[in-house]
């Protein structure tokens, strides 16, 4: 048995029924399609290497103590590892749809909170897999860490053979009691034997001044007007669609102009904001769009943990700002400016304070700030390196992933970027009924990247 992180059970606690909070992915590769039987045989000889999978959320009455991680009893990989088929003709569209549908789904709580989904009928003799987990396990880039391990980087690799597992006895509810109060005496002083480690990274008094300099900016960005439109009511049902571009055209747009490879990636989501904007009649100089914009704290030893080790910080998108190399300047200079004052490591920080928070209040306060009516954000824009090697299922290559990422309560879009290979893909998540123009969205995407001297696809 294993007690949740502050963080992971943050995410766990905001779902409720028109905010199911898991990440995602549409991956779709060569043909011929393998067998229904075939995959959930391979899924099931790869589950010794992510024990998690097989293991469900329990929690106590009022949220009395953090939730726990227990073996399921009742594992049944079928549940699981599911089969459906595209539409004909099996194009991009019918695709598209059917994956919003499965995405906007919640996974069952009683069960370890993952799916794949076999899917069948895409035309050139392709396949695809849909893939969910609950934001509560994993974040994205240690997503892409467990796709690596469930997948193979060899189009021959042996399939492992398949090991006999037995879980572990539940424990009584007098044993989960005990174990209860223990970890409440013991949570709060092992979050004060981290915190010395979590200051220390904000290093001199130099450093530190810095960063009170930096909430400083963060507070100027807040005041800024911001787009309406992108908050408020959303319901059960989603958009999702994709758009692609050249890892080596964006490279060759940060060598031409200066900046990071994500500082590109940002202006171009700018161009289509803004693109989204206008064609709503919203569009005002000095407008911007706030954007939550996850930052990895994951360290280097940590490559292959199971939870989340994400920190986030706040980022003005300039939509208002007409001059495309302008708005890429604005982006690089702010982004800059956050990296300079650890705002990152000072949402880790404040993170590890809710550690303190008697899980109760963390619960109420986790649903109540998604539940009220909030303009200070309106989206979030993650961006999750992927493998620059091929990965296979069952000796087929994957031919291209694309993301999908959760929306928030009154938080009606949000954008995912994913590499592989030679590409990057990005994915957008929007409510279904307030944003009927994701396709102004998506084609603004390929505009921005144009407009700075790269390519684009769809």
């Amino acid at each position: 048995m294993e007690r949740m992180s502050t963080l992971d059970a943050g995410f766990f606690f905001v779902e409720h029924e028109n905010v199911p909070m898991h990440l995602g992915s549409l991956a779709v590769f060569e043909g011929p399609a393998p067998a229904h039987e075939d995959l959930v045989q391979m899924f099931a000889a790869k589950l010794p290497l992510v024990p998690r999978y097989r293991q469900v959320v329990r929690t106590t009455p009022l949220q009395v103590f953090r939730p726990m991680w227990v073996d399921d009893e009742h594992f049944e990989i079928g549940y699981h590892v599911r089969h459906a088929a595209v539409p004909a003709p099996g194009g991009a569209t019918e695709l598209r749809n059917l994956a919003a549908r499965i995405f906007a789904q919640r996974l069952d709580r009683a069960r370890p909170l993952w799916e794949e989904w076999l899917l069948e009928g895409l035309e050139g003799d392709r396949w695809a897999i849909i893939s969910k987990v609950h934001h509560c396990m994993v974040d994205g880039v240690g997503g892409t860490d467990l796709m690596t391990v469930v997948f193979d980087t060899d189009p021959d690799a042996e399939r492992p053979a398949a090991v006999e597992w037995e879980p572990e006895p539940g424990q009584s509810v007098a044993s989960l009691v005990a174990d209860g109060v223990r970890d409440a005496v013991t949570w709060p002083l092992r979050q004060l034997t981290a915190a010395p480690d979590l200051l220390r990274r904000l290093g001199t008094p130099g450093e530190l001044l810095g960063f009170g300099r930096g909430l400083t900016g963060s507070a100027r960005r807040l005041a800024a007007p911001a787009a309406s439109s992108l908050n408020g009511p959303i319901g059960p049902h989603r958009r999702w669609d994709w758009t692609t571009a050249s890892l080596s055209e964006v490279k060759q747009i940060r060598r031409t102009h200066g900046g990071t490879v994500n500082d590109v990636l940002l202006a171009a989501i700018t161009r289509a904001f803004r693109d989204l904007l206008e064609d709503r009649g919203e569009l005002s100089d000095g407008l911007v769009v706030r954007s939550l914009v996850p930052v990895s704290v994951r360290g280097q030893d940590e490559g292959g943990a199971v939870t989340n080790r994400v920190s986030a910080v706040l980022a003005n998108l300039p939509v208002g700002e007409p001059d495309p190399l302008r708005r890429l300047a604005l982006v690089r200079e702010q982004m800059d400016g956050i990296k300079r004052t650890y705002q990152a490591v000072s949402a880790e920080i404040l993170t590890g304070m809710l550690g303190f928070a008697a899980p109760m209040w963390l619960a109420l306060g986790s649903r109540a700030a998604f539940r009220v009516p909030q303009p200070l954000v309106q989206t979030v824009t993650t961006n999750v390196p992927g493998p620059r090697f091929p990965l296979y299922i069952l000796g087929r290559r994957m031919l291209a992933a694309y993301p999908y990422v959760p929306i928030g309560n009154r938080l009606r879009i949000s954008v995912a970027i994913f590499s592989y290979l030679d590409s990057f893909s990005f994915g957008i998540t929007a409510d279904y009924n307030s944003v009927p123009d994701l396709d102004v969205l998506i084609g603004g995407i390929g505009r921005g990247l144009a407009e700075l001297g790269g390519e684009h696809g769809h």
